[in-house]
């Protein structure tokens, strides 16, 4: 559903920003930093953050 400016009036993008940051620290906060696996393992941390840049579009030749 469209409100009077043509945006959808649900959904994470459409809510108020505070609110956003509330629910996205969240997540960040739900495990502690030493069960955090890239925390234990710097060559998997390594290993993902090669993949997410073979990925998007910066990892383009």
């Amino acid at each position: 559903m469209a409100n009077r400016s043509g945006k959808s009036n649900r959904g994470f993008a459409s809510m108020d920003e505070n609110k956003q940051r509330e629910i996205a620290s969240k997540g960040g906060k739900s495990v502690p930093p030493e069960e955090r696996s890239f925390s234990k393992d710097r060559d998997l941390a390594s290993e993902a953050g090669k993949k997410g840049g073979e990925n998007s579009h910066g990892g383009r030749r």
